[in-house]
């Protein structure tokens, strides 16, 4: 498991913590929901086929999927014709990114199809595979180097990386209007789900609390198990025993 935890910071570390001129903005405090007439980019594609394709569980038909490849086709085109600003809402930008990063780890897999692991594929996080305006952004890159500076550490349970232990890949688009809302959901349903085992005095967490520890900070300190205490429906004693679970890299994919 050390060995694991190491190779896989090395990764990310090699995946870019660069944001590439995009911009960022950090989160202070709840979101504020957004009216719906006022969001900038309409993420409705994604939405129907998030809904069509990903189960309540997070699993994903990837042969339904290459079915609607025009459709996931133009809707990465949308996005990459769409350039943020810093005149864009925190909400906005967090919508965009997320989605961004969830709809081009979809089109990775089935650009790679059948796959039996996203680690099957070569430099999955560290190729500039998403284009946005003039720059090649990676994967990697949009969640080290974006994402994770945006001060908002349930972005962790937001992204799906392809995978069984992974947070489950929403069945809707993240969007400006909901985004509190839905990152409220998703951090909640992960930490209060098998991917956790979750008891007072010796609980196993997903290695995503080893790999990140540094992104969970409770009133300015990192604090792993404060953080999980505000969400887990049975809490983690202070002087706790804590251990992490392997990570199961195997294609998130519905049987």
């Amino acid at each position: 498991m050390i060995a694991l935890s190491f190779q896989q910071c090395s990764l990310f570390s090699a995946a870019g913590f660069t944001s590439q001129g995009q911009p960022t903005k950090e989160v202070r405090g709840s979101l504020t929901a957004v009216d719906v007439s006022e969001e900038i980019v309409d993420h409705s594609v994604w939405d129907n086929l998030l809904k069509k394709h990903v189960g309540k569980d997070g699993l994903v038909d990837y042969k339904g999927f290459q079915l609607d490849q025009p459709g996931l086709r133009s809707y990465l085109d949308m996005l990459s014709k769409t350039q943020p600003t810093e005149n864009w809402s925190v909400e906005e930008l967090l919508a965009y990114y997320i989605n961004t990063y969830n709809a081009y780890t979809v089109q990775l897999i089935l650009d790679n199809y059948p796959v039996k692991s996203i680690k099957d594929i070569n430099a999955s996080w560290t190729r500039g595979i998403v284009p946005v305006g003039s720059k090649n952004l990676s994967l990697g890159g949009i969640e080290n180097g974006i994402l994770r500076k945006m001060n908002e550490p349930r972005i962790h349970f937001a992204i799906n990386c392809a995978s069984y232990s992974c947070p489950k890949l929403l069945n809707e688009a993240f969007t400006a209007s909901k985004m509190e809302e839905q990152l409220e959901q998703v951090t909640k349903e992960f930490i209060n789900s098998d991917k956790n085992e979750i008891n007072a005095s010796n609980p196993r967490l997903s290695s995503i609390f080893d790999w990140y520890k540094k992104d969970f900070v409770v009133n300015g300190e990192v604090d792993v198990i404060g953080y999980i205490n505000r969400y887990s429906k049975t809490k983690i004693n202070r002087s706790a025993t804590v251990d992490f679970k392997n990570y199961d890299w195997n294609l998130n994919e519905k049987q």
